[in-house]
């Protein structure tokens, strides 16, 4: 029979088995839990009749209605458990079950008679006697049958209690005769495997090392027939087989041998094309990397490290190749490789020199290899060979033929690069070439966009100035139109009313020197387009001076305002005596000190203090003296950002309110005066604006003091100007120096009147001077000068402009024009100008 056969009887038989000790388990375990449930409802029963003993006891002695209703209760309960237990199906049972069902009833009547005389015994006292010995009677024979009830409960607990141990026997018995079957079967399946299966399978293993370690006439002899036995046969067939063709041992060894080579040379190749695999990995991971960067160095810091890390070589460094000294530049060294290239002394920007060795032939754009570099008799080979480094590998990296670097690689034991390596390295290079080359590229037109943008900026920042520079200038014409009055009358006021108040004529002084520094604002508008002429020469100015009529012109801004808003400013002044006299204009260095106090008042939004010194630095009586000039606030202070950008044309921090020129014209009229200004300021700590100017050297300037020029002779002079309280000015002006003056409304007018005059048969009406405004509409002041110079070569004609010096700076002089003056005229240079023509015509 086969042994698959036999297999497949035993595993029926075992579920067979199987099958029947689970339904002999199941059996027996369901047996015992009826044997179970049957006891406990035994022992329910048990207790509930002696439960039942009790409360009628407590009843017969105390007579509570508690205790009647919970001997009724369990009455109940006791009934409908003698009912409700199908369990008890023997005949001895069910005869104790129906005894107690018979009892209980009994006793129920009987207790309901005990308790009806218990309450007529309480109602009728007559039969007293008789009553209480009936109640005797009937709690004696309840007792009686409780007692008999608590025996059959009690035996019937007995049977239920045998009944489990029987169970248990049965169950027992089960257990031991499924055991025992199964046991049986164990020993019977080892046996069986031991006699058909394991003892024919030792013996074929034994024949198989008997037949391996050479002997072939083994035979095994197994005549079973199963599939060992098959198998014994095929094997004893096998043998003989083998013992008709089998070779010599010395042929099978050669083909071993042979075998043995082929798969080393597999394996040779195997590795190599994983090497390979990894150099073309590496190879793509720096290309891709170097792809990213956007700068040489970084490019070649990718290649080092890469090549330290995963190549991996000792010592590896890039060059750049320096035609011009015919040297290389070490550019990038690894960080495994700083060591040695310090004891090389080819830290970064170290220089080789190029002899004519591998260096030379790489430089020509070779590839160069040395595998042992100790045999290299070369400066170069012998500096690396010092360091313990034998093979060296040097790459050219070339961009359209030409060579600009090299890739130096060496390693510490010779012959150590392998062809594939080389033929890595050079790839690399190709490709490191080209991303450097790309870079270079790269950074040229970004280098050719900035200078474009740059370019870009400049000129839309021209234009904007061009802009802004021709609204400048028509706003500085009606300026200096509408302040030429002031100035003119404020001059002739404090000239002529000798009956001023000194506080009358402080306050007209400062109205003077406001409108000096208007005009000078705006005469320097016209420098956001246009460059600054040459200056004239600076005179002497006393910055105390200086200092005190700024915070009177700013006395509304610093005290005034504030106060309006409840907030305080207090002025500090700390003026140094024997103040040295400094070289400048003083309408500029004003003008900077009233934005330094505006700029120091808008710090201090909740006020604060404001503090002003001037001081002297230097030695008394030694040439290199400075003053200087100091404007503090204990403000809200600026940022380092906000402090390096101040002095930047239109950079503001105020919004709206600031146009970003205060402190970019301070520091125009600093560099003007060969000065310097120094800023100290912290966020919430305030700012002190420092202004050094040199001083005057002893002897080279003197202060000068202006003197009115005398009042020239009576002359009939023709005023031509469009502003009608221009014209009302200069007629009151020069009336009041004894001149007849004749006004004419605009440049026609004013042509039509002098030709009128110049006609006119009577000398005494001619015109010796003519004062003409340059800016008017339809006939300007140049056609009157024309017209005039037509008419009469001989007079003189004196042009105002609201424009300033802005005419002799642009080459702009008008032909026929004797002289020029800038609006506001002061009363002086108008003397000055009439007297200079006289006496010129």
């Amino acid at each position: 029979m086969k042994i698959v056969t036999r297999f497949k009887m035993a595993q029926l038989f075992c579920v067979v088995l199987v099958a029947i000790v689970v339904a002999t388990l199941f059996s027996t375990t369901m047996a015992m839990q009826r044997e179970l449930a049957k006891n406990k409802a035994a022992g329910d029963i048990v207790q509930a009749v002696t439960s039942l003993r009790y409360l009628s006891i407590e009843y017969a002695q105390h007579h509570g209605a508690r205790t009647r209703s919970q001997w009724q209760l369990r009455s109940e309960s006791l009934s409908t458990g003698l009912l409700a237990t199908p369990a008890f199906n023997t005949g001895e049972e069910r005869a104790l079950l129906g005894e107690l069902q018979l009892d209980l009833t009994g006793v129920g009547a009987l207790f309901e008679l005990f308790v009806a005389n218990h309450r007529e015994l309480g109602q009728d006292l007559q039969r007293r006697e008789v009553l209480g010995e009936l109640e005797s009677r009937l709690s004696g024979q309840i007792m009686g049958k409780v007692q008999r009830m608590i025996a059959d409960a009690t035996r019937l607990s007995e049977l239920s209690r045998q009944g489990v141990l029987d169970a248990q026997q049965r169950a027992n018995f089960a257990v031991m005769l499924c055991g025992g079957m199964i046991i049986a079967l164990v020993a019977g399946l080892i046996y069986f495997t031991m006699s058909s299966v394991t003892g024919p399978l030792e013996r074929l293993r034994q024949g198989t090392l008997i037949v391996g370690a050479g002997k072939l006439d083994f035979v095994l002899g197994l005549d079973t027939r199963n599939e060992i036995g098959d198998l014994a046969r095929a094997f004893d067939g096998m043998t003989e087989k083998l013992r008709r063709t089998t070779v010599s041992r010395d042929e099978l060894r050669h083909t071993n041998i042979a075998l043995e080579t082929q798969i080393a040379e597999r394996q040779l190749a195997q590795r190599k094309v994983h090497e390979q695999l990894e150099r073309l990995n590496l190879l793509q991971h720096i290309t891709r990397s170097i792809g990213e960067r956007q700068d040489l160095h970084s490019i070649f810091q990718v290649v080092v490290r890469s090549l330290e890390e995963q190549l991996p070589v000792d010592f590896c460094c890039m060059c750049l190749y320096q035609p011009s000294q015919h040297a290389l530049q070490v550019t990038c060294v690894g960080v495994r490789s700083e060591a040695l290239a310090h004891a090389f002394m080819m830290g970064e920007q170290a220089h080789i020199p190029i002899d004519e060795n591998g260096l030379s032939s790489c430089v020509r754009g070779k590839l160069v290899y040395e595998a042992d570099i100790a045999e290299v008799a070369f400066p170069f080979p012998q500096r690396l060979a010092q360091g313990g480094l034998r093979a060296l590998v040097m790459a050219p990296l070339l961009a359209e033929n030409t060579v600009f670097g090299i890739l130096i690689v060496a390693r510490h034991a010779a012959h150590s690069f392998t062809s594939g390596e080389c033929e890595f390295l050079s790839q690399l290079s190709e490709h490191v070439a080209l991303a450097a080359n790309q870079t270079q590229l790269y950074c040229a037109l970004q280098r050719a966009y900035d200078d474009l943008r740059q370019t870009q900026q400049s000129v839309m920042q021209q234009e904007r100035l061009r802009a802004l520079g021709q609204m400048a200038s028509g706003i500085a014409h009606d300026i200096n139109n509408a302040i030429s009055p002031v100035a003119l009358y404020t001059e002739s006021l404090l000239e002529t009313e000798t009956n001023l108040s000194a506080q009358g004529r402080h306050y007209l002084e400062v109205i003077e020197r406001a409108i000096d520094d208007v005009a000078t604002t705006v005469a320097r508008m016209r420098e956001f387009y246009r460059q600054r002429e040459p200056q004239l020469a600076p005179s002497p100015i006393n910055a105390n001076l200086v200092v005190q009529q700024v915070l009177d012109l700013t006395r509304a801004r610093w005290s005034d305002m504030p106060l309006q808003r409840g907030i305080v400013i207090t002025l500090h002044m700390a003026l140094a005596d024997e103040l040295p006299m400094l070289p400048g204009s003083v309408g500029e260095i004003r003008e900077a000190l009233t934005n330094l106090v505006f700029n120091a008042v808008d710090a201090m939004p909740d006020g604060g203090s404001l503090t002003v010194r001037t001081s002297c630095i230097g030695v008394p009586g030694q040439a290199a003296r400075q003053v200087q000039i100091e404007v503090s606030d204990t403000g809200i202070g600026m940022d380092d950002n906000t402090r390096r950008r101040c002095l930047e044309p239109f950079f503001t921090t105020k919004g709206e309110r600031g146009t970003g020129l205060g402190l970019a014209m301070v520091y125009g009229m600093m560099e003007r005066h060969g000065a310097s200004i120094d800023i100290l300021t912290a966020p919430g700590l305030g700012t002190t604006v420092r202004l050094v100017f040199p001083a005057c050297a002893a002897g080279v300037l003197e202060e000068v003091v202006e003197t009115a020029h005398a009042v020239p002779p009576r002359l009939r002079i023709l005023v031509v100007d469009d502003d009608p309280m221009v014209l009302k000015c200069l007629r009151d002006i020069l009336g009041i120096d004894g001149h007849e003056v004749v006004c004419a409304d605009g440049g026609q007018a004013g042509i039509d009147c002098f030709q009128a005059a110049h006609d006119a048969r009577d000398v005494h009406a001619h015109f010796a001077v003519v004062v003409t405004d340059l800016g008017m509409p339809h006939v300007d002041g140049r056609k009157v000068a024309s017209a005039v110079r037509q008419c009469s070569p001989s007079t003189p004609i004196i042009m105002l402009t609201g424009w300033g010096q802005r005419l002799t700076a642009d080459s702009d002089y008008p032909e026929h024009v004797s002289c020029v003056l800038g609006k506001p005229p002061r009363l002086k240079e108008l003397r000055r100008a009439l007297n200079a023509v006289m006496s010129t015509g």
